[in-house]
């Protein structure tokens, strides 16, 4: 009959998120509700604020200093590195098959982290490690003479590189792509050199881009554990390692201010994921 409503039939397809949704509250919010329960606990389940105060000590506090320290460094050459490559790999001319070979590898290498990125690393630029023994005995050139140091703040630094770099390789590369060719023609029509191209027009709309992968290289140094552990051990007391030490050692066994060190973390890590998630829907307009 005309004006008859027709019967919505149900949507069965949200029955595809309830797997994601039901991992999601077991190992995400579930876990995170308890760390923050757990941090205004004391071990007999009385609530405190003694355990937020704690991490205002000198030590926890210089803990969450080299570690902030440490991803915005291992940040920031990734990402100006990752940047670099990208261009090369995208804008500078080279076969697709370079460019192929490249993503496929920093997909795997984006994942290689702790303790087997550690070894390789040991084996590779530690003091018998194989690059530091060629160039002692073939070029005749100490490394740890000239103060290199696998174990220290640039060691460990480098050693994020790893991951780092082709991290911001895999999620500045979709950016890069969208730069259309019409900019640069109309550009070029008015008269705008090649460097003025990149100054005013590409850079400007990439900015919000490379500023996110930034904040997201951020936020996956900062929560590093193994690699840091498998190589330096506790000398470098970043706060995955004293959150660590708090939940299981036999020392510093305080499990309820591990949980206030973590909830820092997530604090920390979440604001930079939020900051990234606002800067990437504001790149995206520029791909419509």
């Amino acid at each position: 009959m005309p004006g008859a409503q027709v019967p919505r039939r149900a949507n069965w397809a949200w029955l595809g998120l309830l797997p994601f949704a039901f991992f999601a509250a077991l190992f995400l919010i579930l876990p995170i509700v308890y760390l923050v329960t757990g941090a205004f606990q004391t071990p007999d389940g009385a609530f405190t604020f003694d355990n937020l105060i704690a991490l205002t000590g000198s030590a926890i506090a210089a803990s969450y200093m080299l570690s902030i320290k440490l991803s915005l460094v291992s940040a920031l050459f990734g990402a100006v590195a990752g940047l670099l490559l990208s261009w090369a790999l995208v804008l500078g001319g080279l076969p697709r098959w370079v460019r192929g070979a490249f993503v496929t590898f920093s997909g795997v290498a984006s994942n290689f982290a702790g303790i087997p990125l550690a070894f390789a690393f040991i084996a590779t630029l530690g003091r018998l490690g194989i690059v530091t023994v060629l160039m002692r005995d073939v070029f005749g050139f100490n490394l740890y003479g000239a103060g290199f140091n696998l174990f220290s703040f640039w060691g460990l630094a480098l050693t994020y590189l790893y991951f780092q770099l082709p991290l911001m390789v895999l999620i500045i590369t979709p950016a890069l792509d969208g730069l259309k060719n019409e900019w640069r023609e109309a550009a070029e029509s008015l008269g705008a050199s090649h460097a003025q191209y990149w100054r005013m027009v590409a850079l400007p709309v990439l900015a919000p881009s490379i500023l996110g992968c930034f904040l997201l290289l951020f936020a996956n140094a900062f929560g590093t554990l193994a690699t840091v552990y498998a190589l330096t051990g506790s000398q470098f007391d970043v706060v995955p390692i004293m959150l660590f030490a708090q939940i299981r050692g036999n020392v510093l066994y305080n499990p309820n201010l591990g949980y206030a060190l973590a909830l820092g973390m997530i604090l920390i890590a979440g604001f930079s994921n939020i900051l990234y998630l606002v800067l990437r829907s504001r790149a995206e307009r520029w791909r419509a």
